[in-house]
């Protein structure tokens, strides 16, 4: 399977000879082979007098690098926003270096050059929706979503689990092997996925980066026939204990002041708390919708709080990759620095299986929990996405809308 794979991984990969550009300016292409698979890559830079700049590319998606350098064939590309680097040696038109962090790095091997458009392959007909039987996860679900869209010269699918999504994958359909074959390379890192009809109308799913790891998708109709538990429901993994009991928080923001709760901003305010780290790739999803909603609904009663918390100590002693979030996204509401991922049930009592990132907890007037939304469908997923956005719209503009008894008492 892996072998196969790899080289149809190949065969995603359309390159023309280079344009002999002197500078770094041009479009980079090539693999990064990680556990035996090449999974496609494609860099963009920008090479000008005042200095060097990049960005990968997947699909329509693009991931801008924060700052760059390059220096006798030395090329260093910083995407501060996930603490990641390139770090490559160019050599006229082939570049060579590696991706990630100190923890973590994905070779590269890449060539400049022209890309050619894919050509149309025929294929069988996958689009549409998808439940994918996972027995139990981690997170203590039995399905995920599998949502795809296809076209003859491009197959885009997402994988929708509770906590959110894989991200855009692209590929196309091996023949050969009779499956399709779908990846990215961003700024959070690689992803590859097998697709693989089965003659019973279902798909074989494979996850070659986790040691081949097997699940069987069926569409939901199929999937109630077989009396199959449905994928968890964003308000359904998460419940408020008691719903008397308000959500309490008591933190440091980045400058070192504390900020609670009980604090007089957010007195007969409508709370959006929102749990996450700079470190979750749905969090960032998740990111730029708090940032809309804040500025569409602050004046109007809406206090937004990101309780932050992250996957070791040295992010909260001195939180770069918080800041480079917070920048990217033009975050304006508060951020609080809440402690490591360990820590969150210890941290955030109140609440009864909360284990996924993001969560998101919506606070009315009277300081109740109201409901609370696990996970995030990012822009990947399409429909998912947009009816998200705007049911988390409806429910803010409703909360906002119910007068606050205390202060009508008041008066």
């Amino acid at each position: 399977m892996n072998a196969r794979l790899a080289t149809f991984a190949s065969a995603l990969l359309f390159t023309l000879p280079a344009l002999g550009q002197s500078a770094l300016t041009g479009t980079w292409q090539g693999f990064s082979e990680i556990r035996g698979q090449k999974i496609p890559v494609t860099l963009e830079i920008k090479q000008q007098a005042n200095g060097v700049s990049g960005a990968f590319l997947s699909g329509p998606e693009r991931w801008e690098a924060t700052s760059g350098t390059a220096e006798n064939g030395h090329l260093l590309l910083n995407f501060d926003y996930f603490a990641r680097q390139l770090d490559a040696t160019v050599t006229g038109d082939d570049l060579t270096g590696t991706y990630g962090n100190a923890k973590s790095k994905s070779p590269l091997s890449l060539h400049r050059g022209a890309a050619a458009k894919p050509a149309a392959v025929k294929a069988p007909d996958i689009h549409g929706d998808w439940e994918i039987a996972v027995g139990k996860s981690p997170k203590g679900e039995s399905a995920w979503n599998l949502k795809v869209d296809q076209s003859p010269a491009l197959v885009k699918a997402a994988i929708l689990r509770i906590d959110g999504d894989t991200g855009g994958l692209y590929g196309n359909y091996d023949a050969e092997n009779k499956q399709f074959v779908l990846t990215h390379f961003t700024a959070a890192g690689p992803a590859i996925f097998a697709f693989k009809p089965q003659e019973d109308g279902t798909l074989l799913v494979i996850n070659p980066l986790r040691d081949g790891q097997q699940w069987t998708a069926r569409r939901p109709a199929e999937a109630r026939k077989e009396n199959l538990a449905p994928p968890t429901g964003t308000t359904e993994q998460t419940k408020w204990k008691d719903p008397a009991t308000p959500l309490t928080f008591s933190f440091p923001d980045l400058n070192g002041k504390t900020v609670s709760s009980t604090d007089a901003q957010f007195k007969n305010k409508v709370v959006l708390v929102a749990i996450g780290g700079s470190w979750c790739p749905n969090c960032h999803d998740e990111a730029p919708l708090l940032a809309s909603l804040y500025k569409k609904f602050h004046a109007k009663g809406l206090e937004i709080i990101n309780l932050d918390f992250e996957q070791d100590d040295e992010q909260i002693k001195n939180p770069t990759r918080v800041k480079a979030f917070i920048k990217r996204y033009g975050v304006t509401y508060p951020v609080l620095l809440a402690g490591t991922t360990d820590q969150l049930n210890e941290k955030i009592t109140g609440a009864d299986n909360l284990n996924c990132w993001p969560t998101s907890f919506f606070v009315d007037r009277e300081g109740k929990v109201r409901e609370i939304h696990a996970g995030f469908s990012g822009p990947a997923t399409g429909k998912a996405h947009e009816e998200l956005v705007q049911e988390t719209t409806a429910l803010v503009e409703k909360l906002l809308s119910e007068k606050s008894k205390t202060l009508s008492a008041s008066k």
